[in-house]
């Protein structure tokens, strides 16, 4: 047996067939048909409604390849408001206010606007400490969604301490961008909701829950149940902010009124800064950071 027997393959690569049917495609009314195009390149074929299920697993391998192939083994997710300025930015909005309801709304976002600095300081915490396999695996990468505002902070904190970060954006109708700190290589656009999700959960070992809107309370309720029903093993839950969480959703009333178990109340913990909730996480995974 000579070493050209013992070639890798026998076939093309799926990369090299594709280049072969483009550079060598005669001009003809059938190779100029979409019939005639390679299922994998077609992307009207794609995005037919029939083909739902396969663009499903594709959202779902090409983020999983992708951190695979990063090492990423573990995140510390940080969920959160798109529209909390930070402090610098926060008196502009006041100055843009022109009636009472305009001016309260806007006076919150500023005294909620300390915890862009907040989400920014845990993101660089959970950075420094740095926790690498010796396999190169690396745990408590910091994941957002990407966007403005929290999200930004968090991708924020972790390029302080100059360390990579993920950013799961979503397509949405209106214009957006991810902010410019996620790590390019690590920075995700999904269509679908549900994979999107999946992808936050997956590596999280812990999660930072910042004042919100409806996005925040959906990923961080889901969260719950996934804990509460067994889908899921605990972890280290952190709600910033007790006046917000308390004024906008009663969970002890919740107890009460035998919708949820007074247990389900120790799912999660309150907190106001960044130390306080690194050093939950820190003890929870007995982590030699500090």
């Amino acid at each position: 047996m000579t070493n050209k027997d013992l070639k890798e393959r026998h076939f093309y690569r799926a990369k090299q067939e594709a280049s072969f049917a483009k550079e060598k495609a005669l001009q003809t009314p059938q190779t100029q048909s979409d019939a005639y195009q390679l299922a994998f390149q077609d992307t009207e074929f794609l995005l037919r409604e029939e083909l739902r299920p396969v663009r499903f697993q594709l959202e779902l391998l090409k983020p999983e390849m992708l951190l695979n192939e990063a090492k990423i083994a573990s995140t510390l997710v940080i969920y959160g408001s798109a529209r909390i300025p930070e402090p610098a930015k926060a008196d502009e909005l006041l100055a843009q206010a022109t009636d009472e309801r305009s001016k309260i709304i806007a006076q919150r976002l500023k005294d909620k606007s300390k915890y862009y600095d907040e989400a920014r300081k845990l993101a660089r915490l959970a950075s420094e400490c740095g926790i690498v396999t010796d396999e190169g695996e690396r745990h408590f990468v910091v994941c957002s969604g990407g966007g403005p505002s929290i999200m930004e902070a968090a991708n924020r904190g972790a390029d302080d301490a100059g360390k990579e970060s993920i950013g799961l954006n979503i397509v949405l109708p209106h214009e957006q961008a991810p902010n410019g700190y996620v790590t390019p290589d690590l920075s995700f656009q999904f269509h679908y909701f549900a994979l999107r999700k999946m992808h936050f959960l997956m590596r999280a070992r812990a999660l930072a829950v910042f004042p919100g809107g409806f996005g925040t309370f959906d990923e961080f309720f889901e969260t719950l149940t996934l804990i509460q029903t067994g889908k899921m093993e605990p972890l280290p839950i952190l709600l910033f902010g007790k006046d917000f969480w308390n004024r906008v959703i009663n969970f002890e009333e919740l107890a009460l009124e035998g919708t949820i178990s007074p247990d389900d109340l120790n799912l999660f913990q309150m907190v106001d800064s960044a130390e306080d909730a690194w050093s939950i996480i820190r003890r929870f995974y007995d982590l030699p950071c500090g």
